[in-house]
């Protein structure tokens, strides 16, 4: 396989993830972008750059001889990485979605941080640069002790901390988006953040990248999923909202109304689960590419997440 220039940008935990698995699974060469120096990552052998993302010079010199960029920055600073991507001919851009099909987003989708803009100048640029979603679904981290917070992934995101998606399995409370809005069970699909870095870096090889890379680690209904955490934490739940999209869209209007919002976010991430927001095909793409990486099933994940914690 040839040897590419594999630019991270980013530090979260999901960077760092991916990182991780290119520097000990790859013969790649890795550079790790960050806004601050990282004596940490540098002790460990990983090579960094600091990048001023105000500053195009910068982002356009820490991306010479890159092959492909792989994002976990969002908003304005994405951008200014894309067109210096762009400029300095960059092959591939993954950019910081890893979560459900952009596809299913609402224009005004509440939750969008920047990410449809990014989507837009991809496609402006799409006969400079190839570029590819990576589609996950909802990362199991958000449902381990302290959240998806604890692991450093989307922490400006407004509902990364534990209890703020669907349940809260410390306290065994739910506020859970059983049906959709024909009341039919909704489902969605969930990939471990280690599991994603392994099918990202497995697709770094990749003679073509499609507009949109899917993988999933276990597709489940919103009510199988609680009724996984009752059975491995032993406990019935203390209280619970059943919800479809009609009554969520109620109390958002009332957050609303309120200014509450960090309430509107969670509200939002509960109407798009709902909606079928984080659902897709099944098998995923990935999954039927590398049949030989075996993602955990989220009941020996969160055995394994909890074991211990009272």
């Amino acid at each position: 396989m040839t040897t590419m220039r594999i630019a991270i940008a980013g530090t979260c935990g999901l960077a760092l993830i991916i990182s991780r698995e290119i520097q000990e699974q790859t013969s790649h060469q890795l550079l790790i972008l960050s806004r601050s120096p990282q004596p940490g990552l540098i002790s460990q052998g990983y090579q960094c750059l600091t990048v001023d993302y105000n500053d195009p010079a910068s982002i356009q010199h820490s991306l010479m001889g890159v092959d492909t960029v792989i994002s976990t920055v969002t908003g304005t600073p994405q951008l200014r990485l894309i067109e210096a991507a762009v400029a300095q001919r960059v092959r591939r851009f993954a950019p910081a979605e890893f979560e459900g099909p952009p596809s299913l987003r609402t224009v005004s989708d509440p939750l969008n941080r920047g990410k449809a803009d990014a989507l837009r100048a991809l496609q402006h640029y799409h006969g400079y640069i190839q570029s590819t979603v990576f589609t996950c679904g909802i990362l199991y981290e958000r449902f381990a002790p302290n959240g998806l917070a604890a692991h450093q992934i989307g922490v400006n995101s407004g509902f990364a901390n534990e209890g703020d998606y669907v349940l809260d399995a410390r306290n065994m409370t739910a506020q859970a988006p059983v049906y959709d809005s024909a009341n039919n069970l909704s489902s969605l699909c969930m990939t471990s953040a280690y599991d994603v870095g392994r099918f990202v870096v497995r697709a770094l090889d990749m003679a073509q990248w499609p507009s949109e890379l899917t993988m999933c680690g276990e597709r489940t209904s919103v009510s199988t999923l609680i009724e996984t955490v009752k059975q491995c934490r032993g406990r019935q739940l203390a209280h619970v909202q059943w919800h479809n999209p009609d009554t969520l869209r109620y109390e958002l209007t009332l957050a609303q109304l309120s200014s509450d919002v960090a309430k509107q976010t969670r509200l939002s991430a509960l109407i798009a689960t709902a909606e079928g927001h984080y659902d897709f095909a099944q098998p995923a793409y990935l999954n039927s590419q590398f049949p030989d990486i075996h993602p955990e099933r989220f009941r020996d994940w969160f055995v394994r997440n909890w074991a211990g914690v009272p």
